[in-house]
Formats: structure tokens, C-alpha cells, sequence
């Protein structure tokens, strides 16, 4: 039997993979790290992230990465990246719940901050995951759940969008038809479609005028339903505008 080879964003998204893997070997937890028995879990759980490169089981891979409090956050990132990172890609995640958590996870480590090394090796991951979902045809995690972790996780919406403008191709085409149709309810509402940590109201706009400006056109190219196509036009109406016009959808809030 002959397999074909991986996708060449695939392989760059292996690399990043094995790169965080070599820049974080070795790190642990603070020392003095400490969290709640009662909410987080034991004594004995807390001691694993003070010992370098040892797997955690996913509840307490889980756990350590959701949880708010720690005092030195950066630390304990960098303690579980590598196999948080693989834990990621290979889908062991909540799409439905956990994508803007696991963005604020890495917004909290404050890893733009870090070494310039490991800052990049962060970067690159998220670079090089963001492409191979837009050319993988049933990625583990949505595009536009993608989105919104990656831009919680970066604190910005531009480049992702970018990147995607720049990726032609049915594939990508694809994933935008499938967004717009996730987003078009918030959007109509003035609302951005995720939680966001900050600036919500300026993500919404650029979203949406990103929708109209490139997205609209790509969308009309590809044979989107005249549904949704009409619901993006909507976006670039305001007030009875947009609520009397023939095509509203109804939408309540």
C-alpha cells in the first residue's frame, strides 16, 4: 500500500511540533508554585509540574492549563507546552467550550515576553498550525474555532486574516464558507463571535469589514448559498437598513 505524503504545511506544523518540544526540555513549574487541593488538585499532582518532561495524564493536563491562579502562569506554560501543543493538534479539546479558554491560557503565560527563542518557537507554532488548518480538509479543530484561539492567544486579528486572504484554493474556500455561516448571527447583532478578552468591539469591526472587503467576493466565487451571501451583504448595512431590508433573516437578541 502506498501513503501519500504529508501536506507541506503539514510538515512545517511538524517541525514547530518537535521545536517546541527542544526549546522547552528541561522547564518546570516555580519551585514555590502553588494551587488549591480543594479546586485544582493534590500535593502530589503540584509535584509533577515542578519535574521536567514528564507526560501528565489529560485530566491533569486539563486542569493545569485552564486553571486562572497561578502565580507564575509563563512557568507552568512552559512547563506543559510541548505536550499541550500535540495534545491540541490532535483534537483532545472541547471545540464547542475550549478554544478561547486555551487562547487566554497562552495570552496569560505573556509569551511574546518571553526569550526571543521561545517567543518565536510560540509563534511559530501558531503560524504553522493556523496554515495547515486552512489546507487540511478536515482539521481536528474548525478554522474559525482557530480563530478565535489563536487571536485570544496573540491579542490580534490581522494577521490570521491576512494569512487566510493570502491561501486561495477550494480548501480554504471551504473553511470560509463554513465560518461565515458560523458567524453571521453575531455579526448581525454587532457582536464578535467569540468571548473575547479585550477589544471586542474593534475585532468585531475588522472582522466584519473583512467579510465585506475580501471575504464577500471569494465567497461568490466558490457557489456560497445566496442565503448567506445575502446575510454578509446585510453586515454592510446599519439601523432599518439592515432590519427592514427583504433578506433579513429575523434574527432575534
Amino acid at each position: 500500500m502506498t501513503h501519500s505524503a504529508p501536506r507541506p504545511t503539514r510538515r512545517r506544523l511538524d517541525a514547530a511540533l518537535d521545536g517546541l518540544a527542544v526549546t522547552f526540555r528541561g522547564m518546570t513549574a516555580h519551585p514555590d508554585e502553588n494551587n488549591c487541593e480543594c479546586h485544582w488538585g493534590s500535593a502530589e499532582e503540584l509535584a509533577r509540574l515542578k519535574v521536567a518532561d514528564r507526560e501528565l495524564d489529560p485530566d491533569l493536563l486539563r486542569r493545569t492549563w485552564s486553571a486562572p491562579d497561578w502565580s507564575d502562569h509563563p512557568s507552568v506554560l512552559r512547563r506543559i507546552l510541548p505536550q499541550f501543543a500535540r495534545s491540541l493538534v490532535a483534537g483532545h479539546t472541547d471545540r464547542y467550550r475550549d478554544s478561547e479558554d486555551i487562547g487566554r491560557s497562552f495570552a496569560r503565560g505573556r509569551w511574546q515576553q518571553w526569550p526571543v527563542e521561545q517567543a518565536a518557537a510560540v509563534r511559530e507554532f501558531l503560524d504553522a498550525w493556523w496554515a495547515d488548518t486552512l489546507a487540511d480538509p478536515a482539521p481536528a479543530l474548525s478554522a474559525h474555532d482557530l480563530l478565535a484561539l489563536i487571536t485570544e492567544a496573540s491579542g490580534e486579528l490581522g494577521p490570521w486574516l491576512a494569512h487566510w486572504e493570502s491561501q486561495p484554493g477550494t480548501t480554504a474556500d471551504r473553511h470560509l464558507v463554513a465560518a461565515a455561516g458560523h458567524w453571521e448571527y453575531e455579526l448581525l447583532g454587532d457582536d464578535l463571535p467569540w468571548h473575547a478578552w479585550d477589544n471586542s468591539q474593534e475585532m468585531c469591526a475588522e472582522l466584519t469589514a473583512w467579510l465585506l472587503d475580501h471575504a464577500r467576493p471569494r465567497l461568490v466565487a466558490h457557489g456560497a448559498p445566496d442565503e448567506l451571501l445575502h446575510r454578509i451583504r446585510l453586515l454592510g448595512l446599519t439601523g432599518d437598513a439592515r432590519w427592514d431590508d427583504p433578506h433579513w433573516p429575523g434574527h432575534r437578541y
